[in-house]
């Protein structure tokens, strides 16, 4: 069962030590009912003797949610002044003292106002989770990091609010609230997503048919991922598929590393593998200050994709993306297209032909990714 029993309304009651349970509401995009079924779902538990509150809920104006939420008890928002500005954020703290059973948390990929606590919304839910609080939260498919180059390319628009891949692989469910893009349409039509000035501007973008559709397959395949991976940790361990796989990808100071993390990232999360990513370093060469933050942003970035980031200095690059493949029993490399100029290729041997004959008899395979220039 997802819930506890409901406490004895003895004040000497005591949460058990145990970390909260998560439930993921995921969609392809702002209007498939998240929000809706979220509220659905805590009335039938309340019926049932749940302790159920909201945390934060986000109607955007749509009268049918903000229907659905009366009756539930709601926990205040909290006032933050930035630049002399009254701002409502989420009240972590009420929350805890409040310590209800279960709460609700929209938008669980919003940035927190500058002077927060916490820079994220997930954050504050990973501390209600390990206080021993029961989360629902929403989440649309285009917030997560791994995606985030995808849904560029495919929508035109960067998502600035990501959440880290890893929320959805520990969710204790994650549910997808799927409609077709026609009933998507159809409600931003009616006005039921956004206000009448904003709705033909949505359809010309962001909820132009092909988008909804390649949002849509996103959105199934990555429960259908999560499910399939369930599947396979529940099989004994001589059984899990591509148990052993291992994925490296090779970062430098090059601005696309970000993107060969993100791809990564998703192989090993498809290959249910480890991940680690590695950077060499010259040892002649100091980096920049700009070059410096880089790295540390792939190191970053590699950390919330529960990877293992490895520092090299070496003046032989291929040899020692080589060893560190020798060394963690890697199976899969990701690196970029060559940034050489033709005419030096054609004098000397490229970096991945030299890698490549290098992890011949290793029994890697090697991926070589186009990325944006």
């Amino acid at each position: 069962m997802f819930h506890p029993n409901t406490p004895s309304p003895d004040s000497s009651y005591i949460r058990p030590a145990r970390r909260g349970k998560h439930k993921i509401f995921i969609g392809m995009a702002p209007g498939v009912g998240k929000t809706y079924k979220m509220l659905e779902e805590a009335h039938q538990l309340k019926k049932e003797g749940i302790d159920v509150v909201i945390g934060f809920l986000e109607t955007h104006g749509r009268k049918d949610t903000a229907v659905k939420a009366v009756g539930l008890e709601v926990i205040p928002r909290k006032v933050i002044i930035h630049k002399n500005i009254n701002l409502q954020e989420m009240d972590t703290n009420a929350i805890l003292d409040r310590s209800p059973q279960l709460v609700l948390i929209d938008e669980l990929a919003h940035t927190n106002v500058p002077g927060s606590v916490r820079e994220k919304r997930y954050q504050d839910v990973e501390l209600i989770l390990a206080a021993g609080i029961d989360v629902y939260s929403t989440v649309n498919i285009q917030h997560l990091e791994s995606l985030n180059d995808l849904v560029a390319r495919i929508t035109g628009v960067v998502v600035r609010e990501r959440i880290p891949d890893r929320l959805l692989d520990e969710a204790d469910a994650v549910v997808v609230i799927d409609v077709t893009p026609e009933t998507l349409e159809e409600r931003l039509q009616e006005g039921k997503i956004y206000t009448p000035d904003k709705i033909e501007q949505s359809l010309q973008n962001f909820f132009q048919r092909r988008n909804l559709i390649a949002l849509r397959e996103l959105a199934l395949r990555e429960v259908a991922d999560t499910v399939e991976e369930e599947a396979n940790t529940s099989i004994a361990a001589g059984q899990i598929r591509n148990v052993h796989e291992r994925v490296l990808v090779c970062v430098s100071t090059y601005p696309n590393s970000i993107q060969l993390l993100r791809r990564g990232a998703r192989l090993a999360s498809y290959m249910n593998a480890k991940f680690y990513t590695v950077f060499v370093a010259s040892p002649e060469r100091f980096l920049s200050k700009e070059e410096s933050l880089h790295i540390h942003t792939c190191e970053q970035l590699c950390k919330e994709f529960a990877g293992e980031f490895i520092h090299v200095k070496s003046n032989n690059v291929p040899q020692a993306i080589a060893q560190v493949a020798t060394t963690h029993h890697i199976t899969q490399i990701v690196i970029g297209e060559s940034q050489q100029p033709r005419w030096k290729r054609f004098f000397k041997r490229s970096f991945t032909q030299r890698l490549l004959e290098l992890i011949r008899n290793q029994n890697i395979d090697l991926h070589i990714i186009a990325t944006e220039k």
